[in-house]
């Protein structure tokens, strides 16, 4: 808050001053520097004063005064030109703003006539003085408003220009008044468009006037527009503006439905980023399946998963997904045998409003436009109905997709990746999968090795899962029984590492020490198919994981070149073209 922001209006005022009482006038402020002047002194506005001078004394003090005698009065005592000064009077008065000294209005007569005029009328100089002082301070104190004013627009410009909704605000008639930089980004509003008439035909279902008529607040309300010849559809909120308990405007925010199915995915969890770091286990097998996935994830084409369930078929499609160039657009994940059929279709692409008796006002976007630009991830697609398998192969060979109800295509752009635990080369022979969409979906085939098939990642998945289960039931679980894991080893797990996960749960919950035994874990595993009380040296072992293993303990001792295949051979008992059957087979 400075004279010199104001010094337009200060010069104004010095030259009514003076042409008030036909005296020079100069105008200093609080930094001794000359603002306005007239006179002799207008060509030193912008010089700074001594420090020892008349005017520096007034801005210490804060008071005015009136020197008759200038050279003679105390206050010129030090005055650095007392000895060439050319003054016959002088009067001082402050300019103050909430008690502080802001400048100092000073009249200087050069004449007697000057100094008369100043003399004679001291009282009502004085008074007018005190008057001008306070204009300067008020309109100091308007252009700290102002400032303030325009500082925060341009805070609340940029705040709202970096929020992620769109914002318009209309007056009573429906003028557009502002809008902020996402609103001209989510309807291709150009600069100077502030039309209402131009948003109007951009919203098909948006009824602005019914908004101003009813004056109430709106909030979550569907509606769609086109931009381009391409239908959107989006969220709308209006809050009436009030003065003084009038309504005098709308402020609108928009919002893409995408966008806030996108946020609300990644606040809840539901596109929780996963990698092929987090998927546990360090077999040759799963490491083998890593790598090809790792691979894959490079590639835009279809993905069919197969696996047993429960060995983390969706595990891997989010990895994937979060490894290739679609990870910062949706994961969209759906159980097809999870949703009845005669749902499944409108799940998947959605219906337009009207469509069927009992659809939503406004229709529903269906998974394929939300995952648009990312991925979808159709799991169990082997329950997926016939009549579906047909629509799904025509968005694979067109990248389109069609609404219940539609009247036109959607263009999309998704990457398939699906998942089966069961046999669909079976499925086609049968005439139960369209072989044609078997082969679209198959371009990249993908399995997931069985937990029975990888025992060596038991044992790092086992105390994963009871990390997890220590913090999520306040445990302090801190070892396992050698007869646990020998029981896990032999155990042919169906369920896989989910049925592991299970397991541990339950048995990190049963448990009454530090330590998880062989009671602790549930019946199915520790006492239907070895009996609570068997021990390690009772365990029946598989002959195929006996095989594995001798062959695995030759190839440690003696190697694996031509000349220690014959040893191996020769110790176990069987061919050496056996032997290279079964290290392919068994992966060693």
């Amino acid at each position: 808050m400075e004279l010199i922001n104001i010094s337009q209006n200060v010069q104004r005022i010095a030259e009514a001053i003076e042409s008030v009482i036909n005296v020079d006038v100069t105008i200093i402020d609080d930094k001794l520097n000359r603002i306005a002047a007239t006179g002799l002194y207008i060509e030193n506005i912008g010089n700074r004063l001594s420090d020892n001078t008349v005017i520096a004394y007034a801005l210490q003090y804060g008071e005015k005064f009136i020197i008759e005698e200038p050279r003679y009065h105390e206050v010129c005592e030090k005055c650095d030109m007392k000895d060439n000064c050319k003054e016959y009077a002088q009067v001082c008065c402050p300019i103050k703003v909430n008690g502080k000294v802001k400048g100092v209005i000073g009249l200087v007569a050069f004449d007697e006539n000057q100094k008369l005029s100043i003399i004679d009328n001291k009282e009502n100089l004085l008074e007018f003085l005190t008057r001008m002082s306070d204009l300067i301070a008020t309109k100091l104190i308007e252009e700290r408003k102002t400032s303030e004013i325009n500082l925060l627009a341009r805070e609340l410009e940029a705040l709202l220009d970096s929020m992620d909704t769109g914002v318009l605000s209309v007056d009573i008639q429906g003028n557009v008044l502002h809008y902020n930089s996402k609103a001209m980004k989510i309807f291709g509003i150009n600069n100077g468009d502030e039309n209402i008439n131009y948003i109007e035909k951009l919203l098909d279902n948006f009824e602005l006037k019914t908004i101003i008529q009813n004056k109430k607040q709106i909030r979550n309300k569907q509606f769609y527009y086109k931009i381009n010849g391409n239908n959107f559809k989006g969220i709308y909120n209006a809050n009436p503006i009030f003065v003084e308990g009038t309504v005098i405007g709308f402020v609108i925010t928009f919002s893409k439905i995408n966008e806030i199915i996108k946020v609300v995915n990644e606040v809840t969890g539901v596109n929780l980023e996963i990698t092929f770091d987090d998927i546990i286990g360090d077999s040759a097998s799963i490491n083998l399946v890593k790598n090809f996935a790792l691979k894959a994830a490079k590639s835009s084409s279809t993905i069919l998963i197969q696996g047993e369930s429960g060995t983390g078929k969706e595990l891997f499609a989010r990895a994937i997904h979060f490894s290739s160039d679609r990870r910062k657009y949706p994961f969209i994940p759906i159980n097809c045998a999870a949703i009845p059929e005669n749902l499944l279709e409108s799940e998947l692409f959605g219906y337009e409003e009207g469509a069927f008796t009992g659809a939503k006002k406004g229709g529903k976007t269906g998974k394929f436009e939300l995952a648009n630009k990312g991925t979808i991830f159709l799991d169990e697609i082997g329950d997926m109905p016939l009549h579906l398998q047909t629509k799904l192969l025509r968005v694979l060979q067109g990248n389109l997709i069609e609404r219940i109800g539609g009247k036109g295509f959607v263009n999309i752009d998704v990457r398939i990746i699906s998942a089966t635990h069961k046999k669909l080369d079976d499925m086609v022979n049968d005439g139960e999968f369209r072989e044609d969409l078997y082969y679209r979906l198959n371009v990249i085939p993908l399995y997931i090795p069985p937990l029975r098939e990888r025992k060596e990642d038991i044992e790092v998945l086992v105390g994963e899962f009871i990390n997890k289960f220590n913090c999520k039931l306040n445990k302090n679980i801190l070892k396992i029984d050698h007869q646990v894991i020998n029981t896990f080893m032999q155990y042919k797990w169906p369920g896989n590492v989910r049925e592991l996960e299970n397991t541990i749960e339950y048995s990190v919950n049963m448990a009454v020490s530090d330590s998880i035994t062989i009671n602790d874990l549930p019946k199915r595993i520790g006492v239907v198919d070895y009996g609570a009380s068997l021990n390690s040296s009772e365990l029946i072992i598989p002959i195929k994981d006996l095989e594995k293993n001798e062959i695995k303990k030759a190839i440690k001792r003696f190697g694996k070149d031509k000349r220690a295949m014959e040893k191996i051979a020769e110790a176990l008992g069987i061919s050496r073209a056996t032997i290279y059957r079964k290290i392919k087979e068994y992966n060693l």
